[in-house]
């Protein structure tokens, strides 16, 4: 018999009971609904655990630093700084596709009436590439002209210069325009301190510090209360601070730059930060123990990530379970329909043995209507399964309450909606198997004698 011809005989078969067929096919629904929607959820916790951490930075970087930038991991004769050979030495370790230093100094930002005091971030064009720029644009790199890019975040730390309230104060956020007014910069701030209150520890006056007029490139997406791994700092080329900071102080220290035994800077810069980036995120944690290994403190967002993700497996494989118990219990619904067909069809099935039909036609004509039901139970399963997850995305809202993170919290990727129609149909076939075997080995004339 063609497999065309027995597949309409196992469809008219069901469709003579369709009350029966119907509530069967309704158990498959309810269990491949169950466990599309309970795998959904792990996916989506896992999901939006990423996108949280993806937000706070690179997941293929490491961040590198040495406390308080004094070198105290070396010995007193050869103390381990963060400089440019040692950004090189990052460079050859396997699996490093870059590497950014960051130097740090400290400014006074003033516009208008408002000032505050923070960090300058000088950083690699690398770095400033992954900057999401909610206005402005990346500074040209072939300017020698120095620009800053603000944090989303930076605005709520000016103060009034006059009052000595900012937002904190009144909870209303400076007048500061960083793409229309022009934003002065002193870089100095001990001599502009000392020059405030009059003088200098011993009483000799200090004059105030130049302010410099430096451009605005760009500000990072967001409003102030968003947070990202920019929100808070001010970058800036690297090479153009250097060459700022020197004409500056000249031979003299830099401020937050350490200096000899005698006193004296050291003829190159030591780095606060450096960020280490890796070709995946497999190879992260490698990475990671090899820089530790010479010495330097290092942290990634892998650490968290392995942390949380053994945590979502946990739930994802507790979630699926529930699921799969209502699919467990959808089987045995099918193997008790297909075992009340054959009793109802026993002289149907003694009728085709004699007429001469092959024992595994009977048994596949079973198999048909078993892996059938499960095959429809499973494709409404996955359609409401979507619906629910739509409600739950849309309306509900759980993802926000349950994880903090903004996104879906149930997600059906392709390969879940076909995986479960396949396995609603193997669960059927299964739960069908030894039914039809025990209408295989029915004998003809005890089953054409049956009443």
């Amino acid at each position: 018999m063609r497999f065309l011809d027995l597949l309409t005989m196992s469809i008219n078969n069901l469709r003579r009971r369709k009350v029966r067929t119907a509530l069967t096919v309704l158990g498959v629904v309810i269990g491949t609904a169950s466990v599309v929607v309970m795998v959904s959820l792990g996916i989506g916790l896992n999901a939006l655990m990423m996108e949280m951490y993806s937000s706070y930075g690179s997941m293929t970087a490491i961040e590198i630093y040495n406390y308080g930038n004094n070198g105290n991991n070396g010995t007193s004769d050869n103390p381990l700084y963060l400089t440019d050979d040692t950004v090189k030495e990052f460079l050859r370790i396997p699996h490093v596709t870059s590497a950014s230093p960051v130097l740090e100094t400290n400014v006074i930002l003033k516009q208008g009436v408002y000032e505050t005091n923070t960090s300058i971030n000088g950083v690699t064009r690398e770095f400033m590439e992954q900057i999401p720029l909610g206005q402005g644009k990346l500074p040209d790199p072939k300017s020698t002209e120095m620009e800053f890019i603000y944090g989303n975040a930076v605005v709520q730390w000016f103060q009034n210069s006059k009052t000595g309230k900012g937002y904190w104060d009144t909870q209303e956020l400076p007048d500061i325009d960083y793409m229309n007014k022009p934003m002065f910069v002193i870089f100095d701030t001990d001599a502009y301190y000392q020059s405030r209150s009059g003088g200098s520890g011993d009483g000799t006056p200090v004059k105030a510090p130049k302010k410099y007029l430096i451009r605005t490139a760009g500000v990072v997406e967001g409003g102030i209360d968003d947070y990202n791994s920019y929100a808070y700092g001010v970058y800036t080329d690297i090479d153009q601070l250097k060459t700022q900071l020197k004409k500056i102080y000249k031979k003299n220290p830099i401020p937050g730059q350490p200096t000899n035994k005698k006193g004296k800077p050291y003829s190159y810069f030591i780095y606060n930060q450096a960020y280490v980036y890796v070709d995946d995120m497999e190879n992260v944690t490698a990475v990671q123990k090899a820089i530790t290994d010479m010495g330097f403190q290092a942290n990634s967002q892998m650490e968290w990530i392995e942390q949380s993700q053994q945590t979502y497996n946990m739930i994802q494989l507790v979630l699926g379970g529930i699921g799969a118990i209502s699919l467990f219990v959808a089987a045995i619904g099918i193997a008790n329909t297909m075992m009340m067909s054959i009793y109802e069809r026993t002289k149907e099935i003694g009728v085709i043995k004699v007429l001469g039909c092959d024992l595994r036609t009977i048994r596949n004509m079973f198999l048909l209507e078993s892996g059938f039901i499960g095959f429809m139970g499973g494709v409404i399963g996955v359609a409401i399964s979507y619906g629910i997850g739509f409600i739950m995305n849309h309306f509900l809202g759980i993802g926000q309450i349950m994880t903090g993170q903004a996104g879906d919290i149930s997600r059906i990727p392709l390969w879940l909606a076909t995986a479960a129609v396949v396995f609603a149909i193997f669960v059927g076939m299964a739960a069908g198997f030894f039914p039809s075997l025990r209408a295989m080995h029915l004998s003809p004339l005890a089953a054409i004698r049956n009443e």
